[in-house]
């Protein structure tokens, strides 16, 4: 090692550096005066500050990828616990409960500077189980949790374990949740509101499960980047969803489960994602490591701890899931059940506000596939409003999969302002709605009224703005095919394969097979078990000592990041054109007519859809709905004939955004505590006054003096309406003027605009 010192040393005089920066980024031009008497000295010096860099971020980017296998081995030796930047306690551990399941529910700890007010709705966020371990809502400060923190809200997160409890199934695992929730509700009765949950992914569909199956124990609930339509998606664009025709169906699974002595592996769930973009797996997640080797590794080896954490389903569980969700798409019709048959999914019966957050850049949860399943179950807005429910989708252009619910700058903006507005979320008439986040400006009306930076909006759409978003419906067709062919074959292998494959396996060779896994043995190897890298960790402390990083305008460092986009665009290529070939290759097979005929599907197949609801039970549940109504129409509170004149004066425009909503808030703080409405009171006077002026608006607007019998109560309300109206754009439209005028007259108090 006295060697490795000298050599440092005597190349430290030779390319005469008396001072280098600490890392590329904030490394100055290199001088090119005095450097010699042409440009071949200072090329020559140039290159030797290159060689020199370039060797020793090699040292430190193998280190690195040392240090990541420690964390692998350190992680698994303390039982893979959750990646969580908070401390928290267990409240219920499923392992316990009836039908047990390997998930728990924990109470995050908030931090002394952000205590949590008991009176606010509580959080619960749910991880997706879907190859890695639980935690990614909550890994760094600025996120899903740490947001909610900072507004005060109690918090709580749906951890699981490494392996499944025996026996173990999707629907235990959806009883576990109701517990949870459950137990949230009774641990804040007094609170504003039912709890706000959280879905990440695929905890995006358990949430629905949960929500439909027991919908009075959610409150609003968001859906970050879940797939729901799983057949959905644009030609050319969105190829994760060939992947189960490609494989035959579900077998595959179900092999794998039966080789893992009845688990089934979430290494080959990560190694599917990785499969998506190579030139990230191969090259650009490990170059940017080494070109960024000085400032990088922190939040490499954070992330690889996360992404490396591998846990375990039973077979049943990954059988489930691709059967009724990958391959059969059963969630947005309506065809799963409970396993005794009595129990039917159906996301009609959601009656709390439904956000779904999605992404244009995210390429395994595509806009379509959030969405797609609004269409399957309605075919109008008018539809959506009968049903009572609440339906708001956010947009984003460009941020990825992770960045959904990872991403700092996503969870300051967009899950802030969402969560900023759950209470306005929660009293929208029913109806669809898109939530537009913007900067706020000067300008503005009422900036006072606008928590933070961003102003947050809500604009009612139809059904075509959804349908909009996708090219058609008609690549859907072959699904119905593909979903036949794996019926089959899962049959076949369960009658003809799996019996011999059992009776190969047990528990010795299930865990040889996960140890050789690449992504496993790849951190095996590279970490302080291998005695080869424990040189590499005596060099790395060497190299930091005399770290010289090259400058940033260097020629060779520039060459060397041209090499590298060219790299990565062929890489990029060669994922287009494998993209290109696989859905060529699946509707070659899937839209023949030849093998939809030979798997008894005659004639054209339609998109899948939930079945309506019986004529006859529509009709006397309208029945029973207007006859409700109509006893509304002449009666009803103080809140109620605000609500109505609220709702009548701006029908036309139907845009809501936070400044009324804050107003409202401040005007019913002013009012006696007992006169003060609560969170559902508020929401049902907005939602049975909707349906009273969609039922008869002139009745109803003619009905107010009823309502409001004293001239007092008439011009307080009109007062406030008016106030709250203009609290949006500053001032009233003529829309507007023109309403509240034949509001004037219909009070009694023309005229006045007290």
């Amino acid at each position: 090692m006295q060697c490795c010192q000298s050599v440092f040393n005597s190349q430290q005089e030779e390319i005469l550096m008396s001072e280098q920066p600490k890392s590329p980024e904030s490394n100055p031009p290199s001088p090119t005066a005095g450097a010699g008497p042409g440009p071949m000295p200072e090329l020559a010096a140039q290159a030797l500050s290159y060689w020199i860099d370039s060797w020793q971020r090699s040292v430190l980017f193998w280190d690195v990828l040392r240090e990541r296998g420690n964390i692998f081995l350190e992680h698994e030796k303390e039982g893979k616990p959750p990646v969580l930047v908070f401390d928290y306690d267990i409240v219920v551990d499923g392992r316990r409960l009836e039908h047990p399941a390997n998930y728990a529910l924990v109470r995050i700890k908030p931090p002394a500077e952000h205590p949590t007010d008991p009176q606010k709705r509580p959080f619960v966020v749910i991880d997706p189980r879907a190859g890695h371990g639980p935690g990614i809502g909550g890994s760094k400060l600025d996120s899903e949790i740490g947001m909610a923190l900072r507004a005060g809200h109690p918090c709580y997160f749906v951890m699981f374990f490494p392996k499944p409890v025996p026996g173990q199934t999707i629907e235990a695992v959806a009883r576990a949740e109701a517990v949870f929730l459950q137990k949230v509700n009774e641990l804040h009765g007094e609170a504003e509101g039912k709890p706000f949950v959280i879905g990440n992914c695929q905890g995006g569909w358990a949430l629905l499960l949960l929500a439909a199956t027991a919908p009075e124990l959610v409150g609003p609930i968001l859906l970050a980047g879940s797939p729901i339509s799983y057949w959905a998606g644009v030609e050319g664009k969105n190829p994760m969803r060939y992947s189960g025709g490609l494989l035959g169906g579900s077998w595959l699974a179900s092999l794998t489960g039966d080789l893992g002595n009845g688990k089934f592996d979430g290494a080959y769930l990560v190694e599917n994602f990785e499969n998506l973009n190579p030139a990230n797996t191969l090259w650009s997640k490990q170059y940017n490591l080494y070109s960024k080797i000085d400032t990088e590794p922190e939040r490499f080896l954070d992330f690889e701890k996360w992404w490396g954490g591998y846990f375990l389903l039973n077979k049943e569980e990954m059988e489930w899931i691709v059967q009724n969700l990958f391959i059969g798409n059963k969630l947005s019709a309506s065809e799963i059940r409970s396993a005794d048959g009595k129990t039917t999914v159906d996301l009609r019966n959601i009656h709390s506000p439904i956000v779904v957050f999605a992404s244009w850049g995210d390429n395994i949860t595509p806009p379509q596939q959030a969405l797609n399943w609004i269409t399957d179950l309605y075919d109008s807005v008018d539809e959506i409003r009968a049903n009572e429910q609440v339906i708001i989708y956010c947009l984003h252009e460009k941020i990825g999969h992770l960045g959904i619910f990872v991403s700092a700058k996503v969870a300051d903006r967009e899950h802030a302002e969402l969560m900023s507005a759950i209470d306005l979320i929660d009293i929208l008439p029913p109806g669809l709605y898109e939530a537009v986040i913007e900067d706020t400006r000067p300008d503005m009306p009422h900036l006072e009224l606008i928590e933070g930076r961003y102003l947050t909006r809500f604009e009612p759409r139809t059904l075509d703005a959804i349908r909009a978003l996708d090219d058609s419906r008609d690549d859907e067709r072959p699904f119905s095919v593909v979903r036949r062919v794996a019926e089959i074959n899962q049959s076949l292998y369960d009658t003809f394969v799996s019996p011999f494959v059992k009776a190969l396996s047990n528990e010795m060779t299930a865990q040889g097979l996960r140890a050789l896994h690449p992504s496993r043995l790849q951190r095996y190897l590279l970490s302080d078990l291998n005695p080869a890298m424990w040189t590499v960790k005596t060099l790395a402390q060497l190299v930091r000592a005399q770290r010289q990083p090259a400058a940033a305008d260097n020629p060779f460092v520039q060459a060397e990041h041209r090499m590298a986009d060219a790299i990565e665009r062929s890489l990029d290529q060669y994922r287009d054109t494998r993209d290109a070939w696989q859905e060529r290759l699946f509707q070659a097979i899937y839209e023949s007519p030849w093998l939809a005929a030979s798997v008894g599907l005659t004639g054209k197949t339609d998109p899948q859809r939930a079945p309506k609801p019986a004529k006859k039970l529509r009709e006397e549940l309208k029945r029973l709905k207007l006859q409700e109504l109509q006893s509304h129409l002449e009666a009803g509170s103080v809140l109620d004939a605000w609500i109505r004149v609220q709702l009548y004066q701006g029908f036309e425009e139907q845009v809501f955004d936070e400044r009324p909503f804050r107003l409202v808030q401040q005007l019913i703080e002013k009012l006696p505590e007992a006169e003060q409405p609560t969170i559902d009171q508020l929401k049902e006077a907005v939602k049975r006054q909707t349906f009273t002026l969609l039922l008869d608006e002139d009745r109803a607007v003619n009905a107010l003096p009823r309502l409001l019998p004293e001239m007092q109560q008439r011009r307080q309300v009109l007062k406030f309406a008016r106030l709250v109206a203009t609290a949006r754009a500053g001032q009233l439209s003529a829309a507007q003027e023109r309403r509240f005028q034949r509001l004037e007259e219909i009070l009694g108090i023309a005229g006045s605009k007290e």
